[in-house]
């Protein structure tokens, strides 16, 4: 049987983060596109925002990164689903766009993986 990978993203404005395996808090690294007027009110599920978070430098080995963590969770004995988080400010940049591309790495190398994303529909949080 094929160890499922779950990954959800979050915003840290919004709740605690979820239960998870793994953990990556990408809010003091990286760039927050909501600084930038014009991808502030967008998603990741918006291709500018998507080309800027996967442009910032670092992300690109973060993905590669959890991925083999993911998938070194999933060689374990234990049985049962692998959880990783991804999380930043709102949850509606960073976080969806590195969890959507973490699961694009994972699906190409045959595993079953989810994604949810628990914050990317929330309003814009201000700050």
């Amino acid at each position: 049987m094929q160890t499922t990978i779950e990954i959800v993203s979050f915003g840290y404005l919004h709740a605690t983060p979820p239960a998870a395996h793994l953990t990556v808090d990408l809010r003091h690294h990286f760039r927050d596109p909501h600084v930038s007027p014009e991808l502030r009110h967008m998603t990741a599920h918006d291709e500018p925002v998507r080309t800027t978070v996967l442009a910032t430098r670092g992300i690109r080995d973060l993905v590669d990164s959890i991925a083999g963590a993911a998938a070194a969770f999933a060689a374990g004995p234990t049985a049962g689903p692998v959880a990783i988080a991804a999380g930043c400010a709102g949850g509606r940049h960073r976080a969806p766009t590195v969890a959507l591309a973490v699961a694009g790495l994972l699906t190409a190398a045959g595993y079953a993986v989810t994604v949810h994303h628990r914050d990317l529909g929330k309003p814009v949080v201000d700050r």
